[in-house]
């Protein structure tokens, strides 16, 4: 069982990425996802969640209305689209997998995860 997180890099100020996060070894379609970060010196923080369907979506209030959390059952992917990125949105980057078909904003629910993907945005 594995996640595949990709689409990280180096981008400025107000530029855009989209992470994406492949599951293999099994499918995850029932389970709720989530993107999670963590910046050196910091504590991992959640980003964004979704449940097991696309209806519900949840966001860290610092990146309403500039991330996209979204994700495809058929090819088990999850993405990350953002925008207008900032320089405090610098950190690595995690995908995971829950149980919970709704999706949660806690850390400790989710039970998979994937590498990380180091997303940089310069000044």
């Amino acid at each position: 069982v594995q996640l595949q997180a990709s689409g990280g890099g180096l981008v400025q100020a107000g530029g855009s990425l989209r992470l994406s996060c492949a599951a293999s070894g099994r499918t995850f379609s029932s389970f709720g996802k989530g993107w999670f970060r963590q910046a050196p010196g910091k504590e991992r923080e959640f980003v964004a969640a979704i449940s097991w369907s696309g209806i519900s979506t949840y966001y860290r209030d610092s990146v309403k209305g500039r991330f996209t959390i979204s994700r495809d059952n058929a090819k088990n992917t999850v993405y990350l689209q953002m925008n207008s990125l900032k320089p405090e949105d610098t950190a690595v980057y995690y995908c995971a997998a829950t149980t919970l078909t709704g999706g949660t904003t806690e850390v400790g629910a989710y039970g998979y995860w994937g590498q990380g993907t180091l997303v940089t945005v310069s000044s």
